[in-house]
């Protein structure tokens, strides 16, 4: 099997010698990839869903991969007990799930070393999460695949610097090393911003509200961050 795209760059992330969680694991393709490569120990593939669950196991036993990978049936993180995994991943959720992922398992978060977190919407209430909760952005990536732009941060434990308000909408480490695909991101953070202005405009009350002023402040940092590229 060879990882391409969004799960190649999760791949990528992981760090070698790593006991990990995949959650929300469908097929189990990552955690397959990785104990085939032998850059991980041991792995457990988590799925809330009894579908995309039956699917991993049978994937795992049929590579006879069980010594190395368990397949469990469950919500989010209370699939693992403290101090068995030291890496976890949860890609293709919205961000608001994947917080209340960390959140309900204080004791299995507390003790890992790193998260690797790819979520669909809501990077931005990731970030701060991450940022108010004593985990450091170590690094953030940009996936293109198939026509959308996926977000990849990657936290180890430690104190984060606080960001100025828009770099948790960009990414300060997006923003510091350049990435390629960093231009095509802020224009669609625009565009998105943009939207929800135009949505509200349409109502004078919405036109009063905090959050209309939010998102107007939001749009005129983002413009120009990127008049700054």
């Amino acid at each position: 099997m060879r990882l391409v795209g969004r799960l190649a760059a999760l791949a990528a992330c992981v760090p070698r010698g790593a006991r990990l969680a995949d959650i929300g694991t469908d097929h189990a393709y990552l955690p397959i990839e990785l104990v085939e490569k032998e850059v991980i120990i041991s792995a457990v593939a988590g799925d809330v869903h009894s579908g995309p669950y039956k699917a991993a196991k049978e994937h795992v036993e049929g590579l006879s991969l069980e010594g190395k990978i368990s397949v469990r049936l469950g919500n989010g993180l209370a699939v693992l007990s403290p101090l068995e995994v030291d890496t976890v991943v949860i890609a293709g959720m919205g961000g608001q799930t994947i917080i209340e992922i960390l959140t309900n398992h204080c004791e299995i978060v507390s003790s890992l070393k790193r998260l690797i977190l790819q979520p669909m919407v809501g990077a931005a209430a990731v970030r701060r999460w991450l940022c108010e909760n004593h985990w450091y952005v170590l690094e953030e990536r940009l996936v293109q695949e198939e026509g959308r732009l996926y977000e990849i941060i990657v936290a180890e434990r430690g104190d984060s610097p606080r960001y100025e308000p828009v770099m948790y909408e960009i990414g300060q480490k997006l923003w510091d090393e350049k990435s390629p695909l960093l231009l095509l991101h802020i224009d669609q953070l625009i565009s998105q911003t943009k939207r929800v202005v135009r949505e509200m405009e349409c109502s004078s009350n919405a036109q009063k509200s905090l959050k209309y002023q939010e998102y107007v402040t939001r749009l005129k940092q983002l413009e120009d961050k990127r008049r700054c590229l």
